[in-house]
């Protein structure tokens, strides 16, 4: 029995999980067993993603790790994406990522020489495959801080407005009495955040009252 642990990511909660899970359908009618599906919203710039370290853990010999793309995996520098894909290999484990071609069965049916080579042109399009994630990631992050430079020098540039909406809210329940604990759980953000933003409004506005702490 063919059998295999789904990794679903997006990288924000705007991004909806629902949209990976077709691949729950064409997984299990490419004959697979699920054992397990993980998800999460992270980047994949970072390594620490606990459900990708969960799947991980719970691989077993012979599953296959089934995710959408492969910046769904990674989005690490090269040599970490490599440590990363090592980590999944050393279970015994196999990727199944489209654009990426698995050749490991023909190579295992193959001479040495045959296999040799085989096993060369797997590693050299896994690392394309990785390298190309790592290099979109890039691109969008310099595109992103451009379009933040040239908005800035429009005059236009206010923020993320979930930033803005965090911040109000922030401000309206410190203002009406809440402790710092109580709006960081009403606001749903850290009590690091609360103090911040709390100091700086009180900065531009003259004290009175308590601090409520």
């Amino acid at each position: 029995m063919k059998v295999a642990r789904i990794y679903l990511r997006v990288s924000t909660d705007e991004q909806d999980l629902t949209r990976q899970t077709e691949i729950e359908h064409s997984t299990r009618a490419a004959g697979f067993y699920i054992a397990g599906v993980y998800r999460e919203k992270a980047s994949g710039a970072r390594a620490d993603r606990p459900e990708l370290l969960r799947l991980i853990a719970d691989l077993q010999p012979n599953e296959v790790v089934v995710a959408e793309k492969m910046d769904r995996i990674s989005r690490l520098p090269l040599a970490e994406a490599e440590q990363l894909i090592a980590s999944i290999r050393a279970k015994g484990a196999k990727l199944a990522v489209p654009g990426l071609v698995d050749l490991s069965d023909l190579a295992a049916e193959t001479d040495s020489i045959a296999k040799i080579v085989l096993e060369s042109v797997q590693e050299l399009l896994l690392k394309l495959a990785l390298q190309m994630a790592r290099d979109d990631y890039e691109t969008r992050r310099e595109r992103q801080h451009q379009g933040v430079q040239l908005a800035k020098a429009a005059g236009k540039y206010t923020g993320r407005q979930s930033d803005a909406v965090t911040h109000q809210r922030i401000i309206a329940l410190r203002t009406s009495g809440h402790t710092i604990k109580r709006t960081a759980e009403l606001a749903g953000c850290s009590e690091s955040q609360v103090k911040r933003i709390w100091a700086l409004h009180q900065n531009q506005i003259p004290p009175s009252g308590s601090n409520h702490e």
